[in-house]
């Protein structure tokens, strides 16, 4: 009964980090990276809890659907000027 908790300790930790990582990350592309890392982690939960259907729709649906979905807008909205504004 130790090691569920444990590893229910430690998910819940990595869960707190990427969320804090979401919040602090200077970049958006970053930011949604770590966001996917957030919601896999909470998928590991689900499956801790023996809700392995919530979990396939936690990974399918927020970390492969809306995840995707940021990172193509980031890609499509970011100018050639943001760029060269950091380049220089």
């Amino acid at each position: 009964m130790v090691y569920p908790t444990i590893a229910f300790g430690l998910f819940a930790a990595v869960t707190l980090a990427f969320a804090l990582g979401v919040v602090l990350a200077r970049d958006v592309f970053h930011a949604a990276l770590l966001l996917g890392g957030a919601l896999t982690s909470v998928a590991v939960h689900y499956v801790m809890l023996r809700a392995e259907f919530i979990a396939a729709m936690q990974i399918l649906v927020y970390v492969g659907g809306v995840l995707i979905l940021v990172t193509f807008a980031v890609m499509l909205t970011r100018s050639d000027t943001e760029t060269e504004v950091s380049s220089a």
